[in-house]
């Protein structure tokens, strides 16, 4: 089954058509910046420019970075305080008549690593994180998602984990590797104590430079990359679209009365 999978970032919006039995890109993806200001209308025109450039018509699911409720924008971290509250999902569905389905955007990037990268067939309590403009988090228990986790707003020192240890607060401040793995190793040792995960997968793109910081990690937990790298997010975001219409089988991409 193909299933079109939109990638809502800090800094882009991509999208392109998935095979949810492989999790590959069956054409190239399209990408177009995220709008500044990131208002809930402008986000939702970006999604349907990307959509309609690719020429897709059919189901859609659809990452974005904050806590998802039926569709609707509970949280707003990284984007205007304007999308929280905002029915994205009933937005896109009414602009290109296709079923949308909306999830947490760390949580589409964890699945697509589940179900087909670094963390295939891992048992016990794995967790995803994201290192980008901010810090996403998804955690999984014996391959099984618990949403909505919010866990890069921890507090390290006194302040939100991931103004401390983010890509972008790397990029910042202007952080060597050094420093910048030293920063990351006291987030995921922080998140080690308190949920003892048997594996940290690390994903983003500053994952595919892995090298220059995991020296400086030192948890008891295993961590590795992520090896679906910048396609996790429009795969797993496709994959969650499949989850969740076999949950709801009368799905119209509402939820269900």
């Amino acid at each position: 089954m193909e299933v079109f999978g939109l990638d809502i970032g800090g800094s882009g919006i991509k999208g392109a058509p998935v095979d949810t039995q492989t999790g590959e890109l069956t054409s190239e993806r399209v990408r177009i910046k995220t709008p500044r200001p990131s208002t809930p209308e402008a986000i939702a025109e970006t999604c349907v420019a990307v959509v309609r450039e690719s020429g897709w018509e059919g189901p859609i699911g659809c990452g974005f970075p904050a806590v998802i409720k039926e569709g609707v924008i509970q949280t707003a971290a990284n984007v205007d305080d304007a999308n929280i509250g905002f029915d994205l999902r009933g937005a896109l569905q009414d602009a290109l008549g296709s079923e949308v389905f909306l999830v947490n955007d760390a949580d589409a990037a964890g699945m697509a690593e589940i179900k087909w990268g670094a963390g295939r067939d891992v048992p016990g309590v794995v967790i995803m994180v994201t290192l980008g403009t901010g810090l996403g988090t998804a955690l999984f228990v014996d391959g099984k998602l618990v949403p909505n986790t919010e866990l890069g707003h921890i507090e390290v020192r006194g302040k939100d984990a991931e103004w401390r240890a983010s890509d972008s607060a790397r990029k910042r401040e202007n952080l060597g590797w050094k420093k910048y793995g030293q920063r990351l190793d006291e987030y995921l040792n922080r998140m080690d104590a308190l949920f003892w995960p048997d594996r940290f997968i690390l994903g983003g793109g500053i994952s595919k430079k892995a090298d220059k910081f995991l020296p400086e990690v030192s948890t008891r937990a295993e961590v590795v990359t992520a090896e679906m790298h910048n396609e996790a997010g429009i795969a797993g975001a496709a994959l969650a679209s499949v989850s969740q219409a076999e949950r709801l089988p009368n799905a119209t991409g509402r939820a269900a009365s």
